[in-house]
């Protein structure tokens, strides 16, 4: 018996599912690290001393690097003069100031703690501002999803049955999940119940993102059209295939977006932002939205820190540059190995895809010997701007011994 693994018995006494964070409860075990204790640059270590190259970055958040200086720096600034207070920190302006600078859509910007519930904020202000009741998901925003029929409750794992547990029939009633890059589907519900649309709310397609290159456009017409407001989740996309996400990418600017994993390498932080005459919904005499940790300063410094170094430095380019070395030269290796995967999508945040006809447990066959070699990686995978070019090559070999292996 391990001590992560004891770790993890002692997880799952305590709490449902093993972690507050679904998607963390480890599945793979033995191969998989039961806890992480410790992160450094691009490599985490767990309870035990082993030491894994790490392609998960907290799920997504780590943009930077663990323990990277200068954003670690503004958290122990912060701390000296205090974490929350009554009224509002000066950093609260300064953040949403520099976020209205870089992200199109955003006139004015609010903050929360995760991007689940920035969503849901998003769509009360549509609720609030179109007077209408419908929300259309495409992708996955979260737990939110599971309002819906059919919606993700986990990325890639739909609702089963009728509604998700625990939803009550009306409300699921008033959610509906579509498909990505579906036009004429989203168009046929705009016919049956457009003037009920409160809004369109999208989450890229991580392997199929490029048709976001027609799609956004599409449903940015669409949407101005009849009435309805569009929102980005940015969740995963901002500040990494652009600093502004998606929305500078194709260059289709949406009436709101969530930003969340990136804006603050790693630090609890979301931000719901958008254009003033459609923010000014949740401002005095409108809906509520209210949180006592929303302006917390220690995530606040960080984000500011992490804007800092995005400025100063392409940290895009290289999470482009280094994602295509990595998976583009691990796309070549199941090539010569005969690995029936394939890495799909855009190089900062591709996903591990099946050649077709090849069983699922090829995939998970797969990521626990890349665990047994010290890499950890998940189904949508990142590189973060600690990954230099050793750490990619040696990342490769690992890689590459796994896929001998298998």
């Amino acid at each position: 018996m391990t001590t992560s693994m004891q770790w993890h018995e002692r997880l799952e006494k305590a709490i449902p599912w093993g972690s507050s964070t679904c998607s963390k409860a480890p599945s793979l075990l033995p191969e998989e690290p039961a806890v992480i204790v410790k992160g450094k640059g691009c490599r985490v270590w767990d309870a035990d001393g082993n030491e894994y190259i790490d392609f998960r970055n907290g799920l997504g958040p780590i943009t930077l690097g663990y323990q990277y200086p200068e954003v670690d720096e503004a958290i122990r600034r912060q701390l000296e003069c205090g974490i929350v207070f009554g009224q509002p920190h000066p950093l609260e302006a300064e953040v949403a100031e520099r976020l209205c600078e870089l992200i199109p859509c955003a006139d004015r910007a609010r903050f929360l703690k995760t991007g689940g519930e920035a969503i849901a904020a998003a769509i009360r202000i549509a609720r609030a501002y179109t007077g209408r009741d419908r929300i259309i998901q495409i992708g996955y925003n979260g737990w939110v999803n599971s309002l819906s029929a059919g919606g993700q409750t986990l990325p890639g794992q739909a609702v089963s049955g009728q509604k998700a547990a625990g939803v009550p029939a009306a409300m699921s009633e008033l959610h509906l999940s579509l498909p990505w890059n579906d036009i004429a589907t989203l168009e046929r519900w705009f016919d049956h119940c457009g003037d009920e649309i409160a809004a369109v709310v999208i989450a890229a397609d991580y392997a199929r993102m490029e048709e976001g290159r027609t799609f956004y456009p599409a449903v940015r017409e669409l949407t101005r059209k009849r009435g309805a407001l569009l929102v980005y989740d940015e969740i995963v996309t901002g500040f990494r295939i652009a600093v502004g996400g998606a929305q500078q990418y194709f260059g289709a600017v949406p009436d709101l977006a969530v930003f969340s994993k990136g804006i603050a390498n790693g630090m609890p932080l979301s931000a719901y932002v958008g254009a003033k005459e459609v923010m000014d919904a949740c401002d005095r005499g409108g809906t509520v939205i209210s949180s006592t940790f929303g302006g917390e300063t220690l995530s606040l410094a960080a984000s500011k820190a992490t804007i800092e170094v995005y400025k100063r430095h392409d940290v895009v380019g290289h999470l482009w540059r280094q994602g295509e070395k990595l998976w583009g030269g691990l796309n070549a290796v199941f090539r010569r190995t005969g690995v029936p995967l394939e890495l799909k999508g855009f190089w900062p945040c591709p996903t591990f895809t099946l050649a077709p006809g090849a069983k699922a447990e090829i995939r998970e066959r797969f990521f626990r010997l890349a665990y047994r070699n010290g890499v950890s990686l998940y189904n949508v995978s990142y590189v973060n701007f600690s990954h230099g070019d050793d750490d990619v090559a040696e990342a490769l070999e690992r890689l590459a011994r796994a896929c001998e292996q298998l």
